[in-house]
């Protein structure tokens, strides 16, 4: 018993001698200016797709406003544009862009005679006029032509029996509708006229009068 307790003592001298025998080690600095903190680059897109059903974002007056600024012959109609948009639930800004593009307001082209705000080809509850040119619908009044804009929006884009036959589904955005609206089949700058639409629908809810 003695024998082993002695040598556990000289063990643990040994082992204090072996760390009084060790070299100090200098405590370590760090220099902060050698350390570089990167921050992710984080970026952010904003996905513009311009889907068409959906509360007014212009007023009637404003429409009103645009229409007189371009010497439209529909002055004076913009109540009657806004009103149908809430009845079938598109946004009005969408469909004065359109009549911008199409006719400029109605002063140029067909819309001066056919009264229709985005230049309808023929169909069946309408006349059918200058036919040596394509046909296009004639309407009865500019009400009347905002009207049936806004019902083959709404019934054969949106909910999709004009579409859902053609390319196999619903068309809700701007790019969507212009595919099937004005076709490249047709001789049309497809990604020209997707581009000035959402151009002047940017620009009408800046309140912008001119385009």
């Amino acid at each position: 018993m003695k024998k082993s307790l002695g040598i556990a003592l000289c063990l643990v001298v040994f082992a204090l001698g072996l760390l009084a025998m060790r070299p100090s080690v200098p405590p370590v600095r760090v220099n902060a200016g050698t350390f570089h903190v990167y921050q992710p680059t984080v970026f952010v897109f904003h996905l513009r797709i311009y889907p068409v059903v959906g509360k007014p974002t212009i007023s009637a007056s404003f429409i009103n406003r645009v229409l007189s600024a371009y010497g439209s012959p529909a002055v004076g109609k913009g109540q009657a544009l806004y009103d149908l948009g809430v009845t079938y639930g598109i946004d009005p800004v969408y469909a004065l862009a359109f009549f911008g593009h199409e006719s400029r307001f109605g002063t140029t082209g067909e819309a001066r005679k056919t009264l229709s705000l985005g230049n309808e080809r023929c169909i069946v509850d309408r006349p059918c006029v200058d036919q040596s040119q394509g046909g296009y619908a004639q309407m009865f009044s500019w009400e009347d032509g905002f009207a049936h804009w806004y019902q083959l929006i709404r019934y054969g884009y949106v909910e999709g029996y004009v579409t859902i036959p053609l390319v196999g589904h619903v068309c809700l955005t701007v790019d969507q509708i212009i595919q099937v609206y004005a076709p490249s089949s047709d001789h049309n700058d497809v990604q020209g006229y997707i581009a000035a639409v959402k151009r002047a629908v940017d620009a009408l809810r800046k309140g912008e009068v001119q385009l």
